[in-house]
């Protein structure tokens, strides 16, 4: 990956550009790194509990300390944090099978659900969706409306923090918070949830210090640090994940049974090195940002707009610079540097999906990484990057990529 001087000189001026907001971002690391330090140290970690458990996993002491961990973090009664869970995805599938019961309705007020929600909620018709059981979808979108009939007859709320592929900017937790205030004025009982996938110790607060009653996500994204192998967290109020646990093993044992496998260290280490690593992420985000705003393309967000995710969106416009950027991330990375990527179906997205993820752990996008869907208006969606300067190099070879094949 060899860059031409004029290449990185505009990187250098780019670079310079952003000294304050990098210095802002820094801020928020030490606070949320402070949060972390003092959830391990009311946790009463030890090294013992590193060991490993297998078969039912009763009594695992290495489980409860990692879940205390998430609890403290996120200031909430209770949390389930488990490799049993495999993605974000299962996560919230996990959430709404043991929240809701048939007849009641899933409320969406941040409008469509990422694409993988849909398979969950029966928009697009697979096995074993909520709708088989009766379940009902409903959604609006908070930014343009607010429908307070609908939320009268929800019985779940959720709230998608990120703008998953809609090119919309993410929700702020401020925002997030406002939504949740003026959701509790038209129903109080309603159990709000949050997907908090993308968005985690970006800023120094998280949902569920707004309000939120359940708050979930992946562990190979942020929380993981690009240390953990896999796992996703459910954390909130215990009257709400009683329901969920039933759902993650057997009604009856909930909680009380899985193994850690030996992932405890990997669990712990990922999440204690996770603030620093998101700092990196949301910086070499601000670069490509601005990067690629400097040449013409738009960009949400923008580099100067606060953020509430690690998730670039570059609107390239057409499929080949779509394919060209995605390849020249894809040769930017440690792993699997040389492979040819092309648009191909994936397990739970309704559009063919091109994907550059040359990452040590199998779809982790807190690694370097950039997806999109082939439709209009061909956005990549970057995000990631455990240093910075390989999301800045990266960002600057897909740049004169671009210019080479394109002249841009």
């Amino acid at each position: 990956m060899k860059l031409s001087n004029e290449i990185l000189s505009i990187g250098e001026n780019i670079e310079n550009e952003l000294t304050d907001f990098f210095k802002e971002i820094d801020k928020v690391r030490e606070k949320n790194f402070v949060k972390v330090l003092e959830a391990f140290q009311k946790s009463s970690v030890h090294d013992v509990d590193f060991r490993d458990t297998s078969g039912y996993g009763y009594n695992d002491p290495g489980r409860g300390k990692v879940e205390k961990v998430y609890a403290e973090i996120f200031k909430t009664e209770a949390s389930i944090v488990r490799p049993q869970i495999v993605s974000g995805t299962h996560a919230i599938s996990t959430a709404l099978f043991g929240l809701l019961r048939p007849g009641n309705l899933l409320l969406y007020i941040t409008g469509e659900p990422y694409e993988t929600g849909e398979g969950i909620i029966g928009i697009r018709k697979v096995e074993g969706s909520l709708a088989e059981y009766g379940i009902n979808f409903d959604k609006f979108d908070i930014r343009e409306e607010f429908d307070r009939e609908k939320i009268k007859r929800a019985s779940v709320i959720t709230i998608q923090r990120s703008g998953g592929y809609s090119f919309k900017k993410s929700l702020t937790v401020e925002e997030i918070g406002e939504a949740i205030r003026r959701v509790r004025e038209v129903k109080s009982e309603a159990c709000i949830m949050v997907d908090n996938c993308y968005g985690e110790f970006v800023e120094a607060v998280e949902p569920a210090d707004v309000g939120a009653d359940v708050v979930i996500g992946s562990l190979i994204k942020n929380m993981g640090g690009g240390i953990t192998p896999t796992g996703g967290y459910i954390v909130g109020q215990e009257k709400y994940i009683r329901k969920i646990e039933a759902m993650l093993t057997a009604p009856g044992v909930g909680r009380e049974i899985g193994p850690m496998l030996g992932l405890t260290r990997l669990f712990l280490q990922g999440v204690f090195y996770a603030p620093l690593v998101v700092s990196n992420a949301l910086k070499g985000a601000l670069f490509a940002s601005r990067l690629f705003e400097e040449f013409g393309f738009e960009v949400k967000p923008r580099f100067n707009e606060k953020r509430s995710d690690i998730v670039q969106a570059i609107k390239l416009g057409t499929p080949d610079m779509l394919i060209a950027f995605a390849q020249a991330i894809q040769s930017a990375s440690p792993v699997d540097s040389d492979a040819e990527i092309e648009p191909s179906p994936l397990a739970g997205y309704g559009n063919k999906i091109l994907m550059a993820a040359g990452t040590f752990v199998q779809g982790s996008s807190i690694e370097l990484s950039a997806d999109a869907p082939m439709k209009e208006p061909y956005v990549a969606y970057l995000q990631g990057g455990i240093y910075y300067e390989h999301s800045k190099l990266a960002a600057l070879h897909a740049l004169e990529i671009l210019k080479k094949k394109f002249g841009i």
